[in-house]
Parts: structure tokens; C-alpha cells; sequence
């Protein structure tokens, strides 16, 4: 008897513990576990911002523009504090520093860093606006190797500084630096492959399958490339020139066809790359993103229109055609999904979360007015908690759950 009742206890205690502890998974890196800015989590909720946002936590990081990465209970990201650039780790469930890195670099204008940390394993990575590729032990923060690849390399940053975050790739470390990319084993730091002197995009390198071969996608200065992942050799580019040469949001995959939009009323088109070259599906002015990247959810691709510091609009767009489901002005910004949810921050500081249905815009809730600064920096949502940030540094801990 004495058994069974021991039984009984410990499984209802396991369903207890199981129900208690929060659903969801780590977001790693820029954009996700997948790199394409969604979240599979779904058990979070919209209404945990009714009667204001329940703030668990905040902290100064120093000013930048780099997002927030998940990984085991730590938050990982990067800042700005008198031309040094600072690594910063927090603990998940207090905000309090864990430890943090950090090396002289110029603020510049638009000051602090661009690029999001990737964690892999025990490793974080990042990559700084002037060149500087850092591996830190991701428990410690101690260096394992550094490299400054503007230096080594002769990979000449863009005009507003080295954006690209850092992805990892099986064994490589893929930059967008030099011309055509770069990468860097993972393990050494050491150079597999690189493009020589000259300008990239600002954009980071996304891995894909393309008429069944791997590939990876690239914006440069002005095309789209796809690339070998081996050799870096360019398989093909797709001319595409933007003002100030500002290619910065991440192309998207859709099946064999790529999806691509770029800001100053350039506009988006649809690239067929079944092929040996590219062909060009279709092309209008429906979404002009700037430099925020869109997401793909049953079907149809959710995009920020508009440039910085002008009207924005959140566009739910039909692939195929290029066709327009339906728009609401919500100033420019960002957004992830999750749980076919939208989750949109603009520049203000003000966050809706939308439907993410073709059938019309619906809004689930929202809070205004969140950050000081402003907000050019996707969010993040790991295990109900969703991290915002603006450009002079503050990070907030908002639960969801």
C-alpha cells in the first residue's frame, strides 16, 4: 500500500512539475532556431498584456541595435559603452549579468553593434560593425579565438558598419564580409573559404535547398547571390540596387522560388531559382522593407513596409502574385510569429500582437510606449518571455505566460 501511495505521489508530482514549468524552446540565434523569425511555441498568451505588460526584469546593456539570444536560461547580446563594445550574458529568470566581454571599438554613428549573438553548444559567437569575430565559452565568457577579418581579410565593411549576424552552418561560421561572403570553421576560427577585398551586404548569409542542391542566399551590395556552401563559388546574382546600397533584409526561401524586398521604395519581387539562373516572377512596390525581415506562415509572407522614421505599414502579402491581402499602418518596426500569432515592435516602442490570418487584420492586444529609445530590433520569445530592446540599450523581460 505504502508503495502505490509513493507511486501515485511522485506521478503527480512529475504532472505538477510538468504543467508548471514553462512550454517552448531556446531562440539561439538571429531569427530562431531556424533562422526564418518563428517561434513554435503556442502556449504563451496575447492577453498577458491587458492592464499593462507584467515586466519581469530589465537591464542596461549599451546602446546598439543587436538582438537578444537564448540559450539555457542565459540571454546573450551586445552593446556600446564609451567605444567599447560589451558581450553581455544575463540570467533568463532575474536579468542580473552572468558575465560579460568586452574590446575596444568605435561607436560610430548609429553607435553600437548590429549583429545578434549565436550560440552553439558551449560557443557564442558575434561580430562586431568594424570586423572583430569573437568565440566565447559561453558559460565563462572567456575567449576562445578572435579574429578581425576586416584587417586579415581585406573585407571592407559597409558604409553604416559590418550587420550581418553571425550564422552557424554544420561546421561553418558564415559572415556576409567581402563581396561574397565568408566563412570560418567553427571550432579554429580558421578561414575555409573567403571572397577577398571589397563590400558585402548587410544582410546574414541564409542556408537553403534550391532546385535540390544546398545553397546559400546572400545579399551583396547590389544582387542577390547564391552561393556554393563548400567553396563560396557564386552559382548565380540577381542585380537588385537599393539606395545607399542598403540590402538588409534576409531573403526567404519559398520552396525553390526566393522571396526578396529592399527599402527606399525599391519594392519586393518573387525569383524563380528552379533553374540555372534566377528568373524573375514578379515584382511591385507592395512591401519596401527597409531592413526588417518578413516571415512565411501557411501560405502567405507578413512584412514591415516602409522606411525608419517614416509611416510604416505591417502588409500580409500572397506570394504567388504579389497580390495584397490586406495592410495596417502600424509604424515601421519589426515582428516575429509565433503560435500563428503575430508579434509586431515598432520603432516607438509599441507592441501589437495580430492574427496572422489572410482573412483581414485582427488585433489580439497591444502596449504602447514599452522603451525610451527607439526600437529597430526584432524581439524574441523563448519559453513565455519575450525580450525587447532599443538603440540606448535597455532590455526588457516581458512574461507571456
Amino acid at each position: 500500500m505504502r508503495t502505490i501511495t509513493t507511486i501515485l505521489f511522485v506521478v503527480c508530482m512529475t504532472t505538477a512539475l510538468c504543467h508548471a514549468a514553462p512550454q517552448g524552446a531556446d531562440w539561439p540565434h538571429w531569427r530562431g532556431l531556424k533562422g526564418d523569425g518563428i517561434s513554435t511555441e503556442s502556449g504563451w498568451r496575447a492577453e498577458a498584456l491587458s492592464g499593462g505588460p507584467k515586466i519581469l526584469w530589465q537591464a542596461e546593456v549599451g546602446k546598439g541595435y543587436s538582438a537578444v539570444s537564448i540559450q539555457g536560461g542565459r540571454a546573450f547580446t551586445m552593446g556600446n559603452i564609451d567605444d567599447r563594445d560589451i558581450v553581455t550574458c544575463l540570467d533568463t529568470a532575474t536579468g542580473k549579468e552572468v558575465w560579460r566581454h568586452s574590446y575596444a571599438c568605435k561607436a560610430a554613428s548609429y553607435p553600437g553593434p548590429r549583429a545578434t549573438p549565436a550560440v552553439d553548444g558551449n560557443n557564442v559567437y558575434t561580430f562586431s560593425r568594424a570586423g572583430d569575430v569573437f568565440c566565447l565559452d559561453a558559460m565563462s565568457g572567456k575567449v576562445t579565438w578572435t579574429r578581425n577579418i576586416a584587417a586579415e581579410l581585406k573585407a571592407e565593411a559597409p558604409r553604416w558598419g559590418f550587420a550581418g549576424s553571425p550564422v552557424i552552418s554544420g561546421e561553418q561560421l558564415l559572415l556576409n564580409a567581402g563581396p561574397r561572403g565568408m566563412a570560418l570553421d567553427k571550432t579554429t576560427g580558421r578561414t575555409i573559404w573567403h571572397s577577398g577585398p571589397g563590400i558585402g551586404g548587410y544582410s546574414v548569409l541564409v542556408p537553403c535547398r534550391l532546385a535540390g542542391r544546398p545553397t546559400l542566399l546572400m545579399f551583396g551590395e547590389k544582387a542577390l547571390l547564391a552561393l556554393n556552401p563548400a567553396t563560396g563559388k557564386a552559382r548565380w546574382s540577381h542585380e537588385w540596387v537599393t539606395s545607399y546600397n542598403i540590402n538588409a533584409a534576409d531573403p526567404m526561401p519559398v520552396g525553390d522560388q526566393v522571396w526578396i524586398s529592399s527599402g527606399y521604395g525599391t519594392g519586393c519581387a518573387l525569383l524563380d531559382c528552379a533553374g540555372a539562373r534566377p528568373r524573375q516572377v514578379w515584382k511591385n512596390k507592395a512591401v519596401s522593407a527597409h531592413f526588417s525581415s518578413a516571415v512565411l506562415h501557411k501560405g502567405y509572407i507578413y512584412a514591415i513596409d516602409g522606411n525608419t522614421k517614416r509611416k510604416g505599414k505591417l502588409v500580409c502579402l500572397k506570394p504567388e502574385d504579389g497580390t495584397v491581402a490586406w495592410s495596417r499602418e502600424l509604424g515601421f518596426g519589426s515582428l516575429i510569429l509565433a503560435g500563428d500569432r503575430l508579434i509586431v515592435l515598432n520603432e516607438k516602442g509599441a507592441l501589437t500582437i495580430v492574427a496572422a490570418s489572410p482573412g483581414g487584420y485582427r488585433e489580439l492586444a497591444s502596449a504602447d510606449s514599452l522603451l525610451p529609445g527607439i526600437c529597430w530590433t526584432a524581439p524574441t520569445l523563448s519559453r513565455g518571455k519575450l525580450y525587447l530592446r532599443d538603440d540606448k540599450g535597455r532590455v526588457l523581460c516581458l512574461n507571456l505566460n
